[in-house]
């Protein structure tokens, strides 16, 4: 078990890194046409946009606060006086509340897709696989929430911010750190690494180009002239 351990939260986050990133430059360079987030707003518009809204709100809001919260060093926090308990408590209310919103989003989109009989007859089993996937990461997620619940002191909460550091800053021993860790933020972790292997080969590509389309802003006005 100790194997599995170290293998799954000191090797696997490089293995999956490395397929989330070789993968995504593959199919943009190989399969640019099925770059795209497969709409299905010309088959079915009922639901779709506060679905789309409460869902895209929350996973965006999770994914900067996931990425503030456990790759902010902790000295930084101490610097600015932010108590390790004040901190947990913190992210867990932020936690809850936009877990609950992307929560929220994605039974309506879920529901819309498998209640609908020409949603449901183009929906393939890699959408499936992915909605379901994304939905018990979720439920894992929120379920800490509880765990921490039961002790506020902070103290886990670094535990997994120093393996996060670790990780990404290429230091040994970070599998270490979460070794007496509950199972919820163990399972929690796994599916959220997985998310990344399966990312490329699925519609979440579209992600990418949601991010580059930040450059639009710096870019030239485009002069249009008449004849």
């Amino acid at each position: 078990m100790n194997g599995l351990h170290y293998f799954v939260f000191g090797i696997y986050p490089y293995i999956a890194l490395a397929i989330f990133i070789l993968g995504s430059l593959a199919r943009f360079e190989r399969e640019q046409y099925t770059w795209k987030s497969d709409s299905s707003q010309l088959l079915h518009r009922g639901r779709l946009r506060l679905g789309n809204i409460l869902f895209h709100v929350g996973i965006l809001g999770l994914f900067f606060g996931h990425l503030v919260g456990l790759l902010t060093p902790v000295a930084v926090w101490d610097a600015l006086g932010v108590t390790h308990s004040f901190k947990q408590m913190v992210a867990m209310v932020a936690g809850g509340v936009m877990g609950g919103l992307c929560l929220t989003g994605l039974i309506i989109l879920l529901h819309r897709r498998l209640s609908d009989p020409r949603l449901r007859a183009v929906t393939r089993p890699g959408d499936k696989i992915l909605l379901l996937w994304i939905l018990i990461t979720l439920l894992l997620g929120l379920s800490t929430i509880f765990v921490s619940a039961s002790h506020r002191d902070g103290h886990e909460m670094v535990l997994l911010m120093s393996w996060a550091q670790h990780i990404v800053t290429f230091r040994g021993g970070a599998a270490d750190f979460i070794v007496d860790a509950h199972w919820l933020f163990k399972a929690h972790l796994f599916m959220g690494m997985t998310l990344f292997v399966i990312f490329p080969f699925t519609r979440l590509v579209h992600v990418w180009s949601g991010f580059g389309s930040v450059t639009y802003l710096g870019r030239a006005w485009q002069l249009v002239r008449p004849r």
